[in-house]
C-alpha cells in the first residue's frame, strides 16, 4: 500500500522519499466465530509535503486504494481504515 501511495504520489508531482512518508498499521483481531481472524486493518499515514500541495496529497490519498494490489486483494474481507498526518515544509 505505500508503494501504491508514493506512486500516486510522485504521478503528481510529489517527491516521496523514505523519511518523507511513514505508514503505522495496526491490526485488529477477532473471533467473531470463534476463530480468530484479522478483522480490521487500520494504517495512518503520515506524508511530509512541500507547501502548497496538501489539496494534490489529499486526492491522492482519497483514491489511491483503487489502484491498489493489497488493497484490491483485502477488499471485502477485511475492513481498511486509512487516516493520514499532512505536514507542510
Amino acid at each position: 500500500m505505500v508503494g501504491t501511495l508514493a506512486g500516486a504520489l510522485e504521478a503528481r508531482q510529489i517527491t516521496i522519499t523514505k523519511d518523507k512518508l511513514r505508514a503505522d498499521v495496526q491490526g485488529v483481531i477477532e473471533a467473531p466465530e470463534g476463530v480468530l481472524k484479522i478483522t480490521t486493518i487500520r494504517t495512518k499515514f503520515t506524508l511530509l509535503i512541500p507547501k502548497g500541495k496538501r489539496e494534490t496529497a489529499e486526492r491522492a490519498l482519497n483514491v489511491f486504494e483503487k489502484a491498489c494490489p493489497v488493497a484490491q486483494t483485502l477488499k471485502g474481507a477485511i475492513n481498511m481504515e486509512n487516516t493520514w498526518e499532512i505536514i507542510e515544509e
